[in-house]
């Protein structure tokens, strides 16, 4: 077994970021610039990120890309993470985390859930007797982690709580603090905890001397530096329960409904399988199952096989079987981009598209780039939204969505002395494709608009410059085709 001390799973050395942000005249937005390089036939979908670090707080926010690069969508500015489409009641619905990120790799927050016209319809929390590091109380104990909607139409969250325990196993105290990995499945609509999942419960079947994990020098001994044993990043719904990712155990566990664990697919040895195809991993995040049946499944997932102070190897998109019967796990796919060697020591995700074409989505976390692959392997999208090492997003995906805002479009004029230049956005829009812009002689009405020009929607932002107008009100009208999807209130110019 190998002991690392390594740093926390989301810590980054963060340099002074040289990357270059947008700017815009109707919005006030700052977003890193998604610089992209798309070389196949990718699956249909926007991108969505949750960027931070770096010296540029202003792009720290819930973000949406085209394949093009254009800002699509920009949230308020908070920490976020987990940033994704998801179904509830049947219905395509953005939800993420946002909160306060500790240093040690998890976080204390919300998960925020909008519908189509980005209006908050929920807001999950979890509360109840949680103890911090410095035994500050929160509003909600939800970590950044996990945030997966079940199909029953409840969220699974995960939370790290600072317990006492005896760590004389691994040469610590008989009351060392450590965190204990905890999961939360949560009814959305009234914020009942109506199930809850500790690591430290099931110790006898997860000992603490098999977590990868050193015990630093002076770890443990304060309640303001816990030891994190296990790590947990991933908990995905099961036929028969839950598959959680630990990520310093380097192992995935099948936990009945009980909460006991069933079985164990370790990256190192294999676990309770034998390995077939080299299914090996370690420092992973992400772990997603497909194809479930009893006598076996699919489970994929993020191999990060890196920490801050330790390269293992190149970080890969791992896929394996998992044969119940005969007790194999079998190496299906491994995906990497050989022209881009990437080592993600934190963070990152793994996404099947769809399984019929077999494209996958990963973002690589620590490392500030995304790549889409087809079902050969074959890299047919990257895109970086800043400098290595200096900026990084939790998780990064690609969905589809379509949304039409309850804001109004946005709409700034300059004038010169002989024109004017109409700026134009509307921020989250998916679907209208140009843009009118009209002059009025008042701020009222708009039935005596006079239409001065038009033009096909150009990104983000679109802009239109004409001849001063007689008249002094500016209005511009966001349109699919022939039909009005939205109006901005009158300025002047």
């Amino acid at each position: 077994m190998k002991w690392y001390t390594a740093g926390s799973a989301l810590l980054l050395s963060l340099q002074a970021a040289a990357w270059d942000y947008s700017t815009y005249s109707s919005m006030g937005f700052q977003p890193p610039k998604l610089e992209v390089n798309k070389t196949g036939t990718t699956d249909p979908g926007y991108i969505f990120l949750g960027p931070r670090g770096g010296v540029q707080t202003a792009g720290s926010a819930a973000l949406i890309y085209d394949d093009a690069g254009n800002l699509v969508y920009e949230g308020p500015e908070e920490v976020t993470a987990n940033f994704k489409v998801q179904k509830l009641d049947g219905e395509d619905v953005i939800t993420f985390w946002a909160g306060d990120m500790m240093d040690v790799g998890y976080g204390y927050g919300s998960v925020h859930i909008l519908d189509n016209t980005y209006k908050e319809i929920y807001t999950v929390t979890l509360t109840g007797a949680f103890v911090t590091p410095d035994n500050s109380q929160k509003d909600s104990y939800c970590d950044l982690h996990e945030s997966e909607i079940t199909p029953s139409g409840t969220i699974i969250c995960t939370a790290y709580n600072v317990t006492q325990h005896d760590l004389t196993s691994i040469n610590g105290t008989s009351s060392s603090y450590m965190l204990d990995s905890q999961f939360h499945e949560i009814d959305i609509k009234t914020n009942q905890v109506l199930y809850s999942w500790s690591a430290l419960d099931h110790e006898d079947q997860i000992p603490l001397t098999t977590s990868h994990q050193g015990l630093g020098k002076d770890v443990g001994t304060q309640q303001s530096d816990p030891y994190d044993a296990y790590h947990i990043n991933a908990i995905a719904p099961t036929n028969h329960g839950y598959m959680i990712s630990l990520r310093h155990m380097w192992s995935g566990y099948y936990l009945a409904q009980n909460g006991s664990v069933m079985w164990t697919v370790d990256g190192e040895d294999g676990g309770d399988f034998k390995q077939i195809n080299n299914p090996r991993f370690s420092w992973q995040h992400d772990i997603r199952v497909y194809n479930e049946t009893d006598s076996g499944l699919i489970v994929n997932l993020f191999n990060n096989a890196n920490t801050p102070t330790d390269q293992e190897s190149e970080t890969t998109g791992l896929s394996m079987a998992i044969d119940l019967t005969k007790k194999t796990v079998t190496g299906l796919r491994s995906l990497t981009d050989p022209n881009d060697p990437i080592h993600s020591v934190s963070q990152g995700s793994y996404q099947l598209l769809d399984e019929v074409d077999s494209h996958v989505f990963m973002g690589y976390g620590s490392i500030s780039k995304v790549k889409e692959f087809d079902g050969d392997g074959n890299v047919v999208f990257s895109a970086q939204f800043g400098d290595d090492n200096a900026v990084a997003s939790y998780r990064g995906f690609r969905c589809q969505w379509a949304a039409t805002p309850f804001w109004n479009p946005s709409v700034v004029v300059s004038k010169t002395d002989s024109n004017i230049t109409v700026y134009m956005s509307w921020n989250g829009a998916t679907e209208y494709d140009n843009w009118v812009v009209y002059s009025a002689s008042d701020n009222t009405t708009s039935s005596t608009n006079t239409k001065i020009g038009s033009a096909d929607r150009a990104g983000f932002e679109t802009s239109v410059t004409v001849s001063i107008p007689t008249e002094e009100y500016i209005q511009v009208v966001a349109q699919q085709g022939d039909n009005v999807l939205g109006t901005s209130e009158f300025v002047t110019f």
